[in-house]
């Protein structure tokens, strides 16, 4: 048997975009774009098949589609291809028919992305940006979110990642998504920390979630309340707490530990939470110190303040998509 026999076929990445109107699917396409996909909005799943042909079929083809059919995308190119409420034939039945084969493929490293949001946060997406909602043109938008999520239950059940939007900036989604599917990310283990306010809930996309309200509270010095966990002073008192450094020594160990066992597993992207009562000074200190440490370890490490006004990252909003 020759070698060119025994070749191993290349593998082509095919990323499956859907989830509910308001959630960020337009976003999500733009940045797989940015990132070398080959992107198809709203393309019926009939013509699924044709878009994606095994190799030997595309090549074959390539010069000669016949009229009205799509051209097979480029072979050397990740393809994410978007298929929502707005697609025709949009139903379990049709999905098993021409999207089910496609799972079996071994040319292709298929991945069901399901992007979502909590029902106020997409109708408010929508009451701001005055769009109607695919599924209530002449109806109050909520209904609209409802009727689409009670259609769209057995496609979020079988995803294969699940982004909840609702507190995402689109430099949030960006990243998320370039953790997950950067064709050229290094195969590490990317990782982000951010600092939160418990009364305002858990963050959707946090993996690790530590609570430091056990801490002394710098909102209760007059002196530091105005201050944040970026300052000096505010830090100095809450290492100041006896607490505080068995604390602190238990949780660099614990993650450092954590990371490449992470790695091993597969994972390609971890985000670290951490929280307290306003989200202001303990969580951020904390949050500061967790990645000031990861990076020692030689890994990219971002970081936000999701409640912290003036923070690290601009208030810069999800559209609806």
């Amino acid at each position: 048997m020759s070698a060119h026999a025994t070749t191993t076929a290349p593998c082509r990445r095919l990323l499956l975009v859907t989830g509910m109107s308001g959630a960020g699917k337009s976003t999500a396409l733009k940045v797989l774009e940015d990132n070398g996909y080959e992107v198809v909005d709203n393309l019926p799943l009939s013509l699924l098949s044709n878009l994606v042909r095994p190799m030997d079929s595309a090549l074959e083809k390539a010069s000669g589609d016949a009229p009205g059919e799509p051209h097979a995308a480029p072979l050397n190119r990740p393809l994410a291809l978007c298929v929502d409420v707005r697609t025709r034939q949009f139903d379990l039945e049709h999905f098993e028919h021409d999207i089910a084969p496609l799972l079996d493929r071994k040319d292709l490293d298929v991945t069901l992305v399901f992007l979502d949001g909590d029902d106020e946060a997409l109708r408010r997406r929508f009451t701001e940006s005055r769009r109607p909602h695919p599924l209530a043109s002449d109806r109050p938008v909520i209904d609209g979110i409802r009727r689409e999520r009670e259609r769209l239950d057995w496609l979020r059940r079988r995803a294969d990642l699940t982004v909840n939007t609702t507190e995402l900036t689109i430099r949030d989604l960006r990243r998320l998504l370039e953790g997950h599917f950067e064709p050229a990310r290094k195969p590490e283990l990317s990782v982000f920390v951010m600092s939160f306010s418990y009364p305002r809930g858990l963050p959707a996309d946090a993996d690790l979630v530590f609570d430091v309200r056990f801490l002394s509270n710098p909102h209760y010095q007059y002196n530091l309340r105005p201050l944040s966990g970026l300052d000096w002073a505010v830090g100095r008192h809450i290492e100041a707490d006896s607490a505080y450094a068995t604390f602190f020594a238990s949780l660099k160990d614990m993650l450092i530990s954590l990371l490449p066992a992470y790695e091993r597993e597969g994972k390609s992207y971890l985000t670290i939470a951490v929280g307290c009562t306003g989200g202001r000074h303990r969580s951020v200190f904390v949050a500061e110190r967790v990645a000031e440490v990861l990076r020692k370890t030689g890994r990219q490490v971002g970081v936000r303040h999701r409640n912290l006004k003036g923070g690290t990252q601009p208030p810069e909003t999800l559209p609806g998509a």
